[in-house]
């Protein structure tokens, strides 16, 4: 158990948290949530002990062990993977090489026996004999094949480093289990592992996620970080926040009851002051209306862009033919003879763990890339905007953001600009912000500004979720769930995926799997699992 006790930080005359008194009990799983700027990954430095609080302290009950995913992705380029995914449990790895170092004594002691005994047994409690297929089974329920599990750090990617050091974090089943964004960087498959291990998982869970589906899966508690304060909420994320809306409803209808209240004992009052008659009865009243306190409703710190897609032109049926395309990229056919033809009423989400094979073809459909062979073309009615994964390109300017999005517009009135980049909370003097100075989460809404200004008819979003909170994901499940024209996205934001798609796309080691059908049926089907294990296995047997 963790017990924070009176935890304030302050930097400065700025306090982040003031007076945080809140228990984090086994059992429950707690989605730690809260706008961005709000201290979640601050929070869980000061439940570490990284980060010291300027008052009050963090308590974890004695000989209970914390493990917390760490980001430094290149912390362990020279050690083998299963033993980085064991370092998860520093004393069982502690144990490992005190034993080996007392086996390896030419002048074995009895003393030393006694040692290895006390070792071996300590070893034993700990399921040491398991620990590497325990380790092993973590890799593989994440997607790491066996064939990596001895290698170097070094002779991994950047996903699959993302994923070992996971399975780090949730090696040994540790007491306490603090994940900051553990689904960042996962494909959709080891997301769904990974929901199915913290639902199972007994012990203490602190998680921070803006996948809205993730938290309604695994969470039963809801920490809210607000006004500087940690309120906990009993249920998962819709649960929270149908509660806490419910509670700002109740609050304001209150306060009006009460300003309707005060109003009428404030006309009686002015009335019947000055009437002897009535004297003791304005009195009364005078006495009522001090006992009167409005409820204080604080502003939140969370603020919801308002997105909103609208095409300038109704799109036609010819929408889009592909034929045959196919791309090789350093020696691999990421596209294999790829055909489809898209309806003018389609949402088409692409899924898998293949990323790139979709920003291939989404760069070839955009003009970006040149496939190798076959063709592709749009229909007449159609125009595009295109959100790619990586838009570094497009901020290297020392341009304002007013002026750069006026350079897309057709309009280029200035008030006309800034209200499409009011909607996406830049306003006042974050109009002119200069481009080179924007974080990712400005830069991806300035990107949603750009393609509204569009008025585009088909959208393309290459994981546009990357790098926004939760108000700013929320407010984009709605503009595409409402966008009346085509879209062609892929994300790991499966509630998104759900609520979105009526068409679900998934490249395979270059080929298309492509049925009309949401996300969740597909997933369900059997045909669709029985491709994706055939693949797999060919896979194994070609390494």
């Amino acid at each position: 158990m963790i017990t924070v006790s009176n935890v304030s930080l302050r930097f400065g005359k700025s306090a982040l948290f003031e007076d945080v008194n809140v228990k984090f009990v086994p059992g429950n799983c707690y989605g730690l949530i809260g706008a961005n700027g709000a201290g979640k990954s601050t929070f869980l430095r000061i439940l570490t002990g990284e980060l010291e609080p300027t008052k009050g302290e963090v308590i974890i009950t004695p000989g209970e062990r914390l493990s917390f995913l760490k980001q430094d992705h290149f912390q362990y380029e020279d050690v083998r993977v299963l033993d980085v995914v064991m370092l998860g449990n520093p004393r069982l790895v502690e144990i490992m090489k005190e034993k080996d170092a007392l086996y390896a004594k030419e002048d074995f002691s009895e003393e030393d026996g006694i040692k290895a005994s006390e070792l071996e047994a300590e070893f034993a409690n700990m399921n040491g004999w398991e620990a590497e297929s325990d380790a092993a089974a973590l890799l593989n329920g994440l997607g790491i094949e066996t064939e990596l599990h001895d290698k170097l750090m070094r002779e991994t990617n950047g996903s699959e480093k993302v994923k070992i050091l996971l399975a780090q974090a949730l090696f040994g089943n540790p007491d306490i289990l603090l994940l900051d964004e553990p689904t960042n960087h996962l494909d959709l498959a080891a997301i769904a592992w990974l929901e199915e291990f913290l639902i199972n998982f007994e012990n203490t869970v602190i998680v921070v996620s803006h996948d809205r589906y993730f938290l309604n899966k695994v969470c039963t508690q809801i920490a809210d970080i607000d006004y500087g304060k940690i309120q906990l909420y009993a249920g998962n994320y819709d649960f929270w926040y149908e509660s806490s809306q419910l509670m700002i409803r109740q609050m304001k209808e209150a306060n009006k009851k009460k300003e309707e209240k005060i109003k009428e004992l404030q006309e009686f009052i002015q009335r019947f002051s000055a009437n002897a008659s009535k004297s003791k009865q304005a009195t009364s009243r005078k006495r009522a209306l001090e006992k009167i306190q409005l409820d204080e409703i604080k502003p939140s710190s969370r603020k919801y862009p308002y997105i909103d897609f609208r095409p300038e032109r109704t799109i036609g049926n010819d929408v889009l033919e592909v034929h045959n395309l196919s791309k090789t990229i350093d020696g691999v056919k990421v596209l294999d003879d790829i055909s489809f033809t898209l309806n003018h009423d389609d949402k088409v989400a692409f899924v898998g763990s293949d990323e790139l094979a979709k920003t291939t073809l989404f760069q070839i459909l955009m003009g970006e890339m040149e496939p190798d062979e076959g063709s592709f073309k749009w229909g007449v009615t159609t125009t595009q905007a295109y959100f790619p994964k990586d838009s570094s390109a497009e901020f290297k300017s020392d341009y304002t953001i007013t002026e750069w999005l006026t350079g897309y517009s057709e309009i280029k009135d200035v008030t006309y600009v800034r209200g499409f980049l009011g909607r996406m909370l830049f306003a006042g003097d974050d109009g002119v912000k200069r481009l080179n100075v924007l974080s990712g989460g400005e830069r991806v809404r300035c990107m949603f500004s750009k393609m509204m200004i569009s008025g585009a008819n088909v959208l393309i979003f290459d994981e546009p979720t990357n790098h926004l909170d939760m108000e700013s994901i929320t407010a984009l499940n709605n503009g595409l769930i409402k966008f009346p024209g085509v879209l062609l996205f892929s994300s790991r934001d499966h509630q998104i995926v759900e609520t979105t798609a009526n068409r679900i796309m998934e490249l395979i080691g270059g080929k298309l799997i492509d049925k009309i059908t949401t996300y969740d049926e597909y997933l369900a089907s059997d045909e669709m699992a029985m491709k994706r294990q055939v693949y797999h296995q060919q896979q194994a047997e070609d390494n």
